[in-house]
């Protein structure tokens, strides 16, 4: 019987892939531990990058605004044109109607279109504006218009020490939110808005005060739609003095009038504070009286 040849054993020629597939393995590992170190949580960068923008470009500020509302971007505000034409020159006159007479030409298409109004006699001006041009529809968040219109009348103002007040109005429809229970809180809130963006523009906060009248002083019948818009209203009072101020806002500027006892307040010095303190007869000389605004 014919013996069988030897069977030839398998050469296992594919054994290197086993190795290349560890390699393979391990340098995918490798790669993905040096992506983790190296990768940047862009969102935490991006916070981090913000905040020290901020802090380092950070503009110049004298006053820390009164947190009312959220804040929103403002803008570095520039004189005002009529106020870099006259310069310190402006300030010799009365500023009731310095005062007057720079929101009249500076506002001149917005009381046009009965949007604003100023008034005024030898101890107040009011410069009434209607909440519609500050303010959406039951809220005292500032609308984007208002932070435009707010700081020219800052630019108007600053250079004054005349006492200020804001005095807020509604109408007589009831509101009922979290926020604001009635139209007091509403009205309160809205001039303090008003303050707040006064001050954070250059006006000097001793000089201000804030206060809400809700829907008890209309000036037209809250019984059709256009009466309720009128009475939906800011009024920003410039006062001769103090006491002039604590007389017109104690009673509101729609029933204050210039009797007797209030002349006689207007020509007595008021105490204002220190840093405040204007040169002698800038503010508490008798002038005379503004022209009547429209």
């Amino acid at each position: 019987m014919a013996r069988r040849p030897p069977r030839e054993e398998h050469e296992n020629h594919e054994r290197w892939l086993v190795s290349y597939a560890d390699f393979i393995t391990l340098l995918f590992a490798f790669f993905v531990v040096m992506y983790s170190i190296s990768s940047i949580n862009e969102g935490k960068y991006k916070i981090l990058s913000e905040t020290l923008t901020g802090v380092f470009n950070q503009p110049d500020r004298s006053i820390k605004p009164i947190p009312v509302g959220d804040d929103r971007p403002r803008t570095t505000r520039q004189p005002n044109d009529a106020m870099q034409q006259g310069g310190d020159d402006n300030l010799d006159g009365d500023p009731l109607t310095q005062i007057a007479d720079a929101v009249r030409a500076q506002f001149g298409d917005l009381i046009g279109s009965d949007q604003l109004s100023v008034r005024g006699n030898e101890l107040w001006i009011e410069i009434t504006l209607n909440s519609s041009l500050l303010f959406p529809s039951g809220d005292a968040m500032p609308a984007d218009a208002a932070f435009g219109i707010v700081e020219k009348v800052a630019g108007i103002l600053a250079p004054y020490q005349n006492p200020i007040h804001v005095e807020g109005f509604t109408d007589n429809v009831p509101i009922h939110n979290a926020q604001y229970p009635t139209n007091w809180e509403l009205s309160a809130a809205r001039a303090a808005s008003i303050v707040r963006l006064l001050a954070q523009d250059g006006v000097s906060p001793s000089r201000m005060a804030a206060v809400g009248y809700g829907e008890f002083q209309p000036v037209a019948d809250n019984a059709s739609a256009e009466g309720r818009a009128r009475n939906r209203r800011v009024v920003l009072v410039i006062s001769r003095n103090l006491e002039v101020r604590r007389s017109v806002s104690g009673v509101g500027s729609a029933k204050a009038q210039p009797d007797g006892a209030l002349r006689q307040a207007g020509t007595q010095p008021a105490p204002v504070a220190a840093s405040d303190a204007p040169a002698a007869g800038s503010v508490n000389s008798p002038p005379p009286a503004p022209a009547p605004g429209s």
